[in-house]
């Protein structure tokens, strides 16, 4: 059971990601049918008159499909989520309508279908404006900046603060789905990880994969900030160890940890010691009679270091699953 809803500001690409993701997924595609609402021309030229009539179209429209047989079948990919009609609302709205909204908005919300994981795209106000550009559709030439970027930083806001399903975010700034085949497979390898469909590392020696972009530093959030509980399954065997080092940087905040890389590069040092201890004890010259550790005594201290070199990365900003494979594609290939 997959459902996959690719958004993001208007020229970001979702439509064009939806239709390359959709066979990879062997998935029926919904696309929002926006060229159908008969404000949508007269609402870029004059919001004020006419966001009421083309708010109310959208959102009846999109439920409408959102209610249709053909979202319930699986696997599925969609290029918006119901729940972004309510954030063009309270950019466009106010007062009386948009409080006549939100009452209707909320009513219909009840009873849509939530994907299993949301795809956002996000760019620089700049890049969308040429994207826009460029493609040339007839009611979209007067589209002004100024609502683009309120549009996009709405956007980073709705997205910052979302926990109804699984997110993934994206920065397609430097991103051409089309014309660049490496692009193209980084974000798909990307979204398909995200799914838990992306090889395991036990495929090295056959892997063919695109290195990803590293993950930007973490930064520590205000204490009071509990982040949403991470996958309740991290032992599960299809879990990869991107995975983990997403569940340190949950564990991090949720604890309130202190993120100093250098800090926890010396404690990292501590655990190492640690085992150097267990392991001098189990096979050094003067071993202890008797008190030989259990496996599971030294399972819980490389555990330990495991754990500390997972959080090094997240604070370093470095993806360390890619960085692995791409170390062991090198060593398996150099001469010793």
């Amino acid at each position: 059971m997959t459902y996959v809803s690719v958004e993001g500001v208007i020229g970001v690409g979702k439509t064009t990601l939806a239709r390359l993701l959709a066979p990879q997924l062997d998935a029926q595609i919904v696309l929002e049918v926006f060229e159908e609402n008969p404000f949508l021309s007269n609402f870029y030229a004059d919001r004020a008159r006419y966001a009421f009539q083309t708010q109310i179209f959208f959102l009846l429209s999109r439920y409408h499909q959102q209610r249709s047989p053909g979202m319930t079948v699986r696997p599925l990919v969609s290029d918006y989520i119901f729940a972004k009609d309510a954030l063009f609302a309270r950019l466009n709205l106010g007062g009386d309508e948009l409080d006549m909204y939100t009452r209707v908005h909320e009513a219909l919300a009840e009873r849509v279908e939530v994907p299993d994981l949301v795809v956002f795209l996000r760019a620089d106000t700049d890049v969308l404006m040429r994207r826009i550009t460029l493609r040339d559709r007839p009611y979209e030439r007067n589209m002004e900046r100024d609502y683009i970027d309120s549009l996009r930083r709405a956007y980073d806001a709705f997205f910052a603060d979302y926990h109804d399903t699984r997110l993934l975010t994206i920065d397609a700034n430097a991103l051409d789905f089309v014309a660049n085949d490496e692009d193209r497979a980084e974000v798909l390898t990307q979204i398909m990880g995200a799914l838990g469909r992306a090889p395991r590392q036990e495929s090295l020696p056959g892997f063919n994969g695109v290195r990803q972009r590293p993950a930007e530093p973490a930064e520590a959030a205000p204490a009071e900030t509990v982040p949403p509980a991470p996958p309740s399954d991290l032992d599960a065997s299809e879990r990869r160890l991107r995975d983990y080092q997403q569940f340190h940087d949950w564990l991090d905040t949720a604890k309130g940890f202190d993120r100093d890389p250098l800090l926890n590069f010396v404690l990292l040092q501590e655990e190492v010691g640690e085992v150097a201890r267990l392991l001098s004890r189990r096979y050094g010259a003067k071993r202890d009679q008797g008190q030989t550790p259990a496996s599971d005594a030294i399972g819980a201290e490389l555990a330990d270091v495991l754990a500390y070199l997972l959080k090094l990365a997240n604070y370093l900003g470095v993806d360390l699953e890619s960085a692995y494979l791409d170390k062991m594609r090198l060593n398996r290939d150099r001469l010793w």
